[in-house]
């Protein structure tokens, strides 16, 4: 069976919710997940992560390879398969990173990429929840609220981060993210706000829209090199749509590199060593894989209540219950992490380089049950990590997952930044706020006390924070596999609108910029359609 659309979409997520949203107003689309709809339960209700990571409903279930940098661990590694990608399945935490950041890919030659540039995009899709202001939109799809609860403990936190130097702020998203307070997040009114909900509903009924699910696109075909369709499966049944534009790959740092892999667009010498046939020689595809690695110190407390003791009974799980049915608020209306701060592990750190994700609770892995006794997690990553890694296919049989290899903490800078981020979490805990806690660290546990103890112990706390980019990287550089408009270098009529073309990762969590990149994508390709230079490379 043969459906023919002007743009074929690979990837309901982040990105293609976006895409297929503004690009069916006015051309035909055709929208391919390999999920299922976002109607499970536990997608919505915000608590529901931890049903949601791990389970294949909802995600690809994928591991990196065991990483040296990790004293040989694999990390579960998730993605979003289903309507809403990884926002389905995400903290939920809205945040667009530093100015410096985008500026930093406007001086490497993506002229159109500063902060100036992609502020009004960021604008455009928000619904903020305190109104529209020089910084902030309103009215949009994307809804930004603050979090229905409320901790002492971190309270007291903030305050002690900021009597260790660290400025209180209200608000992460002006350009400069440096302070300690609260995330707003992607909710509304107490409920998960995911991009299916956002962009992909309202669009439903548009008769240029049509949404396949259950359908993973195994391979692009193409004529020469220009991209002219997608193979997909649903079920046991092969089926194909044909792209008279363009087809637009949106899955991810994880899913673009495979399928362009699969389809013959790839490292030449990795393609033949599984039979797969050359249609372009694209070294880089798949390379510059980075993420944010998180390290998850934890401290016992006393004289508090965090949620390791508060869920202990089934009484107390019977009143967080109680309170979101009526209220929508309190532990079950949590993202994953309350607490935020933004700090530098060198005072010569231009920017700020460290984030935090407090939260109060503790638990030896993502998955496991909560500990006994009370505690807190201060989490903090390096959020331009020097380390890169690689996405590459491990066989040519499209269901087989990729090989994930983020080596992380390779780099000495890496590992440097490491040890000075366990060293500030230790001064902030220390400062008189949180003193009333008596907290006692139990990890990475006080023994470790050099660069070099506290750079081995980052590699057996650390995991991932789910914020891989850069795997098919934009670039003003011939080496780089998409130009400044997202278009595959060499090929004809392929773009890639996801967290992967990213050149170098935001500062902080990279949801909403993906969000930002299909805002403006979609605006590229809109215009390109206009002035008929949508094939140019």
């Amino acid at each position: 069976m043969s459906k023919v659309a002007e743009y074929v979409i690979v990837g309901a997520g982040s990105a293609g919710c976006v895409l297929a949203n503004r690009l069916s107003e006015d051309a035909s689309v055709v929208l391919l997940e390999a999920g299922g709809k976002d109607t499970y339960r536990w997608v919505h209700i915000p608590v529901g992560y931890l049903y949601c990571i791990g389970n294949p409903r909802t995600d690809w279930g994928f591991r990196t390879a065991e990483e040296t940098g990790l004293n040989g661990r694999s990390l579960l590694y998730p993605r979003g398969r289903i309507l809403g990608g990884c926002s389905s399945i995400n903290g939920m935490i809205y945040m667009r990173g530093q100015a410096a950041d985008y500026d930093g890919w406007r001086q490497m030659g993506l002229t159109g990429w500063g902060w100036d540039d992609v502020l009004p995009y960021f604008r455009k899709s928000e619904d903020y929840f305190a109104g529209e202001s020089e910084l902030h939109g309103a009215g949009g799809e994307w809804r930004v609220e603050e979090q229905r609860l409320s901790w002492q403990i971190l309270d007291d936190f903030m305050a002690a981060a900021e009597q260790a130097g660290i400025p209180r702020t209200d608000d992460f998203n002006t350009g400069d993210n440096e302070g300690v307070g609260y995330f707003k997040v992607n909710q509304r009114r107490g409920w998960r706000w995911n991009t299916a909900k956002a962009f992909l509903r309202p669009a439903r009924g548009r008769a240029f829209l049509r949404v396949e699910t259950d359908a993973q696109a195994t391979r692009i075909l193409f004529e020469g090199r220009r991209a002219v369709g997608v193979e997909y499966r649903r079920g046991d049944r092969v089926e194909r749509v044909t792209a008279r534009r363009e087809v637009i790959l949106a899955a991810g740092a994880i899913g673009s590199p495979q399928l362009l892999q699969l389809s013959g667009v790839g490292p030449g010498e990795v393609l033949r060593a599984h039979g797969i046939e050359v249609v372009r020689d694209v070294p880089e595809i798949g390379e510059n894989l980075q993420d944010h690695l998180q390290l998850r110190c934890a401290y016992k407390v006393q004289n508090a209540t965090t949620l390791n003791t508060l869920s202990a009974s089934l009484l107390g799980k019977a009143r967080i219950a109680a309170e979101y049915a009526l209220t929508r608020s309190g532990p079950m209306s949590m993202a994953p992490s309350q607490l935020g701060a933004f700090a530098k592990s060198r005072p010569d750190v231009a920017t700020p380089d460290l984030e935090y994700h407090v939260q109060p609770l503790s638990l030896d892995a993502f998955g496991e049950p909560l500990h006994a006794f009370d505690a807190i997690t201060a989490s903090v990553c390096n959020l331009r990590p020097d380390s890169r890694g690689h996405v590459r296919i491990a066989s040519p049989d499209p269901l087989a997952p990729p090989e994930i290899r983020p080596n992380y903490l390779s780099e000495e800078s890496d590992r440097r930044v490491a040890a000075d981020s366990i060293r500030l979490t230790r001064r902030i805990v220390e400062q008189p706020a949180f003193a009333r806690y008596a907290p006692a660290e139990f990890r990475p546990g006080p023994a470790y006390e050099s660069d070099a103890e506290l750079a081995r112990a980052a590699g057996d706390i650390g995991t991932t924070i789910f914020h891989p980019v850069g795997t098919v990287r934009m670039g003003p550089d011939d080496a780089a596999p998409l130009d400044g408009a997202l278009r595959l270098r060499g090929v004809e009529g392929l773009r890639v609108v996801d967290a992967s073309v990213m050149p170098r990762i935001t500062s902080g969590n990279t949801n909403s910029p993906v969000i930002m990149i299909a805002e403006k994508a979609a605006d590229m390709i809109r215009e390109g359609r206009r002035t008929g230079s949508a094939q140019d490379t």
